[in-house]
C-alpha cells in the first residue's frame, strides 16, 4: 500500500527539524502455477550515519505518508536509488482455486458507471491468503454503488476477468512487477479479452520508487516497454507508474512518462492531521504534485482512513474518523479519487510500524 521514501547519500543534518518516513507494511500476492504467494514487505527508515532523518518539530517520529504541518519541507531525490529489501519467505496458501474463465461480458449492478466520477480500491483475497472466487467477486461488488471505476492491482486470481463480469463500473488495471512486465501484461491482456473500452487505465508498478523497488529509469523504462506491448494488444488508454506523492514530487520523471500523474496519499500517515483535515490534506498535497508536474493532471490513486488501529499523533483511527474523512475528502474531490480500500485486507500483517491499522482500512 503506502511505504516510506528512502533518502541515502546525504549527510545527518544535526539542526534538522523535519519528518521521519516510517514503514507502511506494502503488501501483495502473487499467483503462479495455481499458488497464491504472499509477499509482505516492511520498510522502516532509521537513525544513521549518511541517512537524512526527519522528525516533526517535537522530535517525535512521523510515519510513512505526507510530511507533517500545512508546508511541508521540499523533498530532494536521492543520489542513488536503495536497493530493494529481502522480503520474506513465502507461505503457500491452502489449497488455491484454480483461475475459472473469463465470463461473457454481461455487467450486474455492482460499481454501477452512473456513479459520482470517483473510484475505490479491490483486493480479491481471502484472508488464508486464497484467491476469492468469480461468486465471491460478483457478491463483493454488487454491494459497492456510487464509484465509476474500480482499481485493482495485478491481474492474479484471474481478477481481471472476474471483475470486467460482476460490475459496469471502468478499471484501472494494474503490473505489479515490472521485472514480470511481459508475463504480467499477457495475463492481463488475455484475462480482458478485447475489452478495453472497459479499461480507464493501466499503471505499470505501485510505488516502486518510494519503497526502493525500481529506479525512476527502471520506472521509465517499463512504462515504455509496456506502452509497445498494451498498443500491439489494442489498447490505446492511459498508461502511468503510482508512485506516492513524496516520490513523485521528488522524482517528477515519474509523472513525465505517465499519462497523467497518479499519486497515494494518505492524511493519517501524517500524524498532524485529525480525520476532518483529511480532505484539505490531500487536496493541498494534489496541488504540490501538480506543481513538480508541470501542471499535469493528477489523480490521487489511494486515499482513506482506517477503522481501528493505533493513534499515529493526531491521527487516530476509528469507525466514526473513518466516516468523517471520507465525507472530507468527498467534499474536497468529485473526481480523480480513488477511496482506499473497498473490504478490510484480513490477509496482511499488523505491526506497530503500520500502527496496528494495516487491515482495517475496508469502507464497507
Amino acid at each position: 500500500m503506502k511505504a516510506g521514501l528512502f533518502l541515502t547519500g546525504l549527510t545527518l543534518a544535526a539542526s534538522a527539524s523535519a519528518h521521519i518516513r516510517h514503514g507502511h507494511r506494502h503488501e501483495h500476492k502473487k499467483r503462479g502455477d495455481n499458488v497464491v504467494n504472499h509477499t509482505e514487505v516492511s520498510y522502516v527508515t532509521a537513525t544513521a550515519p549518511d541517512v537524512v532523518v526527519y522528525v516533526d518539530s517535537n522530535g517525535k517520529p512521523i510515519s510513512t505518508g505526507p510530511p507533517a504541518g500545512a508546508a511541508p519541507p521540499a523533498y530532494h531525490a536521492p543520489a542513488e536509488q536503495p536497493k530493494a529489501p529481502a522480503a520474506p519467505a513465502h507461505t503457500p496458501p491452502k489449497d488455491t482455486p484454480k483461475a475459472p474463465a473469463a465470463p461473457a461480458h454481461s455487467a450486474p449492478s455492482g460499481g454501477s458507471s452512473s456513479g459520482s466520477g470517483r473510484g475505490i480500491t479491490y483486493s480479491p483475497y481471502n484472508a488464508d491468503h486464497t484467491c476469492k472466487s468469480a461468486e465471491d467477486v460478483k457478491r463483493d461488488l454488487s454491494k459497492l454503488t456510487g464509484y465509476d471505476l474500480i482499481r485493482l492491482y495485478g491481474s492474479d486470481c484471474n481478477q481481471v476477468a472476474n471483475v470486467l463480469a460482476a460490475c459496469n463500473a471502468k478499471l484501472f488495471l494494474g503490473v505489479f512487477d515490472i521485472k514480470n512486465l511481459q508475463t504480467e501484461a499477457s495475463t492481463l491482456i488475455k484475462q480482458a479479452k478485447g475489452s478495453w473500452d472497459r479499461v480507464d487505465t493501466i499503471s505499470i508498478g505501485n510505488e516502486l520508487v518510494n519503497s526502493g523497488g525500481a529506479s525512476v529509469d527502471e520506472v521509465v523504462a517499463a512504462i515504455n516497454t509496456a506502452r509497445g506491448i498494451f498498443k500491439a494488444a489494442g489498447y490505446s488508454g492511459n498508461i502511468v507508474t503510482v508512485d506516492t506523492f513524496v516520490a513523485i514530487i521528488a522524482n517528477p520523471g515519474l509523472c513525465q512518462a505517465s499519462d497523467y500523474a497518479a499519486a497515494n496519499c494518505h492524511a493519517f500517515f501524517d500524524g498532524g492531521k485529525t480525520a476532518e483535515q483529511a480532505g484539505d490534506f490531500v487536496k493541498d498535497q494534489a496541488q504540490r504534485v501538480a506543481n513538480a508536474c508541470g501542471g499535469k493532471r493528477v489523480v490521487i490513486t489511494e486515499t482513506g482512513w482506517p477503522s481501528q488501529g493505533s493513534p499515529n499523533g493526531s491521527a487516530v483511527p476509528s469507525k466514526e474518523n473513518q466516516a468523517a474523512a471520507i465525507s472530507s475528502l468527498k467534499s474536497k474531490f468529485d473526481k480523480d479519487m480513488f477511496l482506499f480500500t473497498a473490504y478490510n485486507d484480513m490477509w496482511k500483517v499488523d505491526t506497530a510500524a503500520t500502527f496496528g491499522c494495516e487491515k482495517y482500512w475496508g469502507i464497507m
